[in-house]
């Protein structure tokens, strides 16, 4: 057993050394406000501490291609107290993490210690009391004045455009975490990661200047507000993947991408594991079916002759 676990960690040597170096990977804006939030909750920065949460965040990093985020799991896993300890866990994300090109988790990395076979999903196998929402004002009020300026924006036009404000703020905090400069592979650019297309859509010509682009933002989340009749999981998932993916699929895409960004903007938002756990159930299918067939049905009393 102990052979092959140095086995595992020579051949994690080898890869990493093949891999780009962790230290210049440039993260994505939603990997970086995973990673920031997380930590945050690891080390009980503006929120209570609460290294379950920080498990769930670090494991969205990972999920989303980021090595430090698997080796954050891990190192979590490695070092947390007896309660939450789990080595041969933490080993599995820690191979996993050097694989993908972060040479610190081979110092986290126990060989003494068999790797665990990983889920599916990464946390799933973390045992624990239910993840506590995240603390969004306690949060807020630990940043940059720069950035809890542009949460007050958000709230302040939230108001005007008729939005929940921890809707739009959720958003804002899982897209960019508050970074007017963010700007995603995909070339999404500002507080709330706009791509060019929406911009145009709604009338932003200056996406790096806050107030500009939250305003273009909340304008699109009215718009699909009124489209899904209010409910926050679907708005959320068609900002992510766009309306015309929900209504293909009558709910939420089963796409684990758009899964876990609603998951984590409910989070945000202040909606409970139970709530979050339940996107995608028949519940919702059917209120969106209900939606769709009257739609059909004011469509045919138009079209029908008079």
């Amino acid at each position: 057993m102990v052979r092959t676990a140095l086995m595992l960690v020579a051949l994690a040597i080898g890869l990493a050394g093949q891999a780009a170096r962790a230290d210049s990977y440039i993260e994505a804006p939603r990997v970086a406000a995973a990673l920031e939030q997380g930590r945050a909750a690891e080390l009980g920065i503006g929120i209570r501490k609460n290294l379950l949460l920080a498990v769930a965040l670090y494991c969205d990093a990972g999920t989303m291609g980021s090595p430090e985020g698997f080796f954050r799991v891990g190192r979590v896993l490695a070092t947390a107290p007896r309660a939450l300890r789990n080595p041969a866990l933490a080993n599995a994300y820690l191979a996993l993490a050097a694989r993908l090109g972060n040479h610190e988790a081979l110092r986290y990395y126990d060989p003494q210690v068999a790797n665990a076979i990983l889920g599916e999903e990464c946390g799933a196998d973390v045992d624990g009391a239910e993840v506590d929402h995240f603390d969004l004002d306690g949060y807020l009020a630990r940043q940059s004045p720069a950035k809890q300026k542009i949460a007050l924006l958000i709230r302040h036009m939230a108001r005007q455009h008729g939005i929940d404000s921890r809707l739009a703020l959720a958003i804002a905090m899982v897209e960019s975490n508050l970074d007017p400069g963010a700007v995603s592979p995909q070339n999404a650019q500002g507080v709330m990661q706009l791509i060019p297309a929406t911009q145009e859509r709604f009338g932003v010509t200056r996406p790096f200047d806050p107030e500009h682009n939250v305003r273009g933002a909340l304008a699109y989340l009215k718009w699909l507000s009124k489209r899904f009749a209010g409910d926050w999981r679907l708005i959320a998932a068609a900002y992510n993947s766009g309306e015309g993916t929900v209504d293909r699929y009558a709910g939420i895409p089963p796409y684990p991408e758009t899964q876990q960004y609603v998951r984590r903007v409910l989070r945000f938002a202040g909606y409970s594991q139970r709530d979050r756990s339940s996107l995608g159930g028949q519940d919702l299918v059917r209120r969106t079916e209900r939606r769709q067939a009257g739609l059909l049905a004011v469509a045919s009393a138009v079209e029908r002759p008079q």
